[in-house]
């Protein structure tokens, strides 16, 4: 069983795969992750309070699952793929977190204003991130809300 957050202004008692304007690193999909600061700055990214959400995954082998242990070749080729609209069929996919500096140097990347080798260079001495998307219902039946807790945006 993993303990994984989301970070939201609100509770998320009944995780749902949203759609927005913008394909995500994994594309679309309900985003969490193991490492419970980097919710804590999800969700008070804007400058206001918000909520941790708090979760318990039971990964079964029937999950289609993709996993990236770091930042490599692959990694970068699926988040430029998912970026630029393409999906993929995974339920769930897992690794390292194209945070905003990182975020634009992907788009640098695919604007093709800066080389693959200088990409690298770039990113090397980010803060490790990590992240776990699902992208089907199916993935989401094994997603257990456990509890949330306010984040006061004064305070953390």
């Amino acid at each position: 069983m993993l303990t994984l957050y989301h970070g939201s202004t609100q509770i998320v008692d009944k995780p749902e795969i949203r759609t927005h304007k913008y394909h995500k690193d994994f594309y679309w999909g309900f985003y969490c992750t193991q490492i419970e600061a980097q919710a804590v700055r999800w969700a008070t990214r804007r400058g206001r309070s918000g909520v941790v959400n708090v979760y318990s995954f039971a990964e079964d082998a029937s999950l289609r699952i993709l996993r990236f242990e770091e930042m490599d070749e692959a990694w970068l080729d699926f988040i430029a793929a998912c970026r630029t609209g393409h999906p993929h069929d995974y339920d769930v996919v897992e690794g390292p977190m194209a945070d905003d500096a990182v975020f634009n140097y992907v788009q640098s990347f695919l604007d093709g204003e800066i080389s693959r080798a200088a990409f690298w260079e770039l990113v090397k001495f980010k803060h490790p991130t990590h992240q776990i998307s699902f992208h089907t219902e199916k993935a989401l039946q094994h997603l257990k809300f456990e509890r949330s807790y306010p984040i006061d945006v004064q305070t953390k």
